[in-house]
């Protein structure tokens, strides 16, 4: 078991709930590792589960787009979050290191019916590269702010 800190536990962060927005942030901030060299076509975030079900509520939503701009959940400036969120939806696009990408989050975000067995707050991401290659990653949003990815 890893060891962690009282500094692990007390995180800084947007709310409402840990599990629900700062570990869909901090995965969607691990993606844009896992795509760094790829020329990004597409990006669809697919919610299972209890992040599904109150996604909307608990800015699951939100906190992925956040993520996969490259925002840093503990520096944001909380005054400019909506503004963010309203000029990814009005121009259909969002920027993934530094490439504009077509992106509608009333599309690709998918509030998946079901629940992974796994956990029951996971999330996959997938990116489609130029060459029509797909680049998917899950996680698991375990708790805390913490997250899990799958192996």
């Amino acid at each position: 078991m890893q060891r962690i800190s009282i500094f692990d536990i007390f995180k800084i962060g947007v709310g409402p709930s840990s599990s629900h927005t700062l570990g869909p942030w901090l995965a969607a901030q691990d993606f844009l590792t896992c795509i760094a060299d790829a020329h990004i076509e597409k990006v669809q975030i697919h919610l299972y589960g209890s992040l599904s079900k109150t996604g909307k509520g608990h800015a699951t939503d939100i906190a992925v787009q956040l993520g996969l701009t490259g925002h840093d959940p503990k520096t944001i400036d909380t005054k400019k979050i909506k503004s963010y969120i309203e000029q990814i939806k009005a121009d259909n696009l969002i920027i993934l290191n530094k490439q504009k990408v077509a992106f509608c989050p009333k599309e690709d975000i998918i509030f998946e019916k079901h629940a992974q067995k796994e956990h029951p707050n996971t999330l996959t991401f997938v990116a489609t590269t130029s060459e029509n290659q797909k680049l998917t990653e899950t996680y698991f949003s375990v708790g805390g702010g913490f997250i899990q990815k799958s192996s």
